[in-house]
């Protein structure tokens, strides 16, 4: 009988939202009904309630951590930790998920106390008393998610839920038929994130909006003399980035996206010669992006869900900050940047 289990799936939220899609969606390809707090937030005791019934009707729990403790109740337990507990003291096949490289997770999602560290610490080793594995990023946290949910549910057999072709049961039919249709809410919501931008975006410039980048360049004019010059150049967004993001598909240091965007005014310096202060000009080269524009791209893109830090392990000796396309930000370039069939 073809069986789809429920997976209660438990972490911290805002700090851990990429990781949970990747984790939801692992899942939901395993045919696996996910439930989690973004469904039932746990803020008040009413709500907790309603977490345990809901962690009580699922087949196997699964813990994600990262680098922050989380939001705690009045006894400065965090509301991952209760869950955890709880589906421990239910008996409930279960897995932890710990970050492989916990000093390589950036700075804004880890704690700042010395005591949530702590606590952080206690928690990871209370994990550790079950089954764990780790994961280095998002990507790898689904595949390893997926493997593990396979071995899982080999091992602990759990009661599942059926198709309702297999049962006669009203009730169970109505059941079944419900939790399908949440299961296809789930991937259709899914999917949106990857077309959709981020909620709020609709307030910020973007697409075919203007923007004026600010830049640095050195000059020759008719006579052979040499001069360092600033200016800038109104561009529209959908422009920058649809010459930056080819490069970005994989992860691209901050040093390679600005001299990306410096080839980029370079390849536009032709509007220079047009500018009456420069037209006796013969010769522009040696541009440089000012950092206040760099920085500005960089939010606006950021802020626009296009693009985000990279997560994936770099060799020992790299530094700095590296950047890559979101699932959006992938979209959105290949609408602007693949050929149409003409």
């Amino acid at each position: 009988m073809d069986k789809r289990y429920q997976v209660f799936v438990s972490s911290t939220f805002e700090d851990l939202q990429e990781e949970r899609k990747e984790v939801m969606q692992a899942l939901l390809e395993l045919d696996c009904i996910p439930s989690g707090m973004e469904l039932f937030p746990a803020s008040n005791d009413d709500q907790w309630t309603l977490i345990k019934n809901v962690i009580d009707d699922c087949d196997y729990y699964l813990l994600i951590i990262g680098g922050r403790y989380g939001s705690e109740n009045d006894e400065g337990i965090s509301y991952t930790q209760m869950e955890f507990e709880y589906a421990l003291q239910q008996g409930k096949p279960m897995i932890s998920f710990l970050p492989k490289n916990p000093d390589a997770i950036p700075s804004g999602k880890c704690e700042t106390s010395a005591d949530k560290q702590q606590k952080l610490e206690k928690f990871k080793e209370l994990a550790k008393k079950k089954l764990v594995k780790f994961w280095d990023g998002p990507d790898n946290l689904g595949s390893v998610v997926s493997r593990s949910m396979v071995r899982l549910i080999k091992d602990y057999p759990a009661e599942g839920w059926v198709k309702s072709g297999s049962i006669v049961d009203e009730d169970s039919i109505k059941e079944i038929a419900r939790l399908q249709k949440e299961n296809n809410e789930l991937k259709e919501r899914f999917a949106a994130m990857t077309t959709q931008a981020p909620r709020g975006a609709e307030n910020l410039s973007q697409g075919d909006d203007d923007v004026e980048i600010s830049f640095e360049f050195v000059g020759t004019n008719i006579f052979g003399e040499i001069y360092e010059c600033s200016s800038s150049i109104v561009f529209t967004w959908n422009k920058i980035f649809s010459y930056i993001a080819p490069s970005m598909m994989d992860e691209c240091s901050e040093s390679e996206m600005k001299r990306k965007l410096c080839d980029f005014i370079d390849e536009n310096k032709g509007i220079l010669s047009m500018d009456k202060e420069f037209d006796d000009f013969t010769e522009f080269s040696s541009f440089k992006i000012l950092q206040s524009a760099f920085d500005l791209i960089k939010v606006q893109f950021k802020a626009l869900g296009l693009i985000c830090i990279s997560t994936k392990k770099q060799v020992s000796k790299s530094i700095g900050t590296y950047w890559r396309l979101t699932p959006y930000g992938e979209y959105m370039m290949t609408q602007l940047v693949a050929m149409r069939k003409k």
